[in-house]
């Protein structure tokens, strides 16, 4: 399957957010695709946090980088699940 286009992309997530406002959602593709992008979004970031982590001999600067990316994606599927972290105890 191949990539839509950057204006292939905007169109569908412009008529993904109009059924989701209108609530002409019935099958949850609005849901779904603007879900998907969110979390692509996400994703892509630890992509870039991973290969830069990697590329630059595994510093301590780039690892933290990497971590909050990845904790970035674990707190939005957190959210979307509507699940809260357990509490810390203090």
């Amino acid at each position: 399957m191949s990539q839509p286009t950057e204006a292939e992309l905007q169109t569908a997530l412009k008529a993904a957010a109009r059924m989701r406002e209108t609530g002409q959602d019935p099958l949850f593709l609005g849901k779904a695709l603007l879900h998907c992008h969110y979390l692509n979004g996400l994703l892509e970031e630890v992509l870039a946090a991973a290969e830069a982590y990697l590329h630059s001999g595994m510093a301590e600067r780039e690892h933290a980088r990497l971590e909050k990316a990845v904790e970035r994606v674990r707190a939005a599927e957190r959210r979307a699940a509507r699940q809260e972290p357990p509490p810390l105890g203090l």
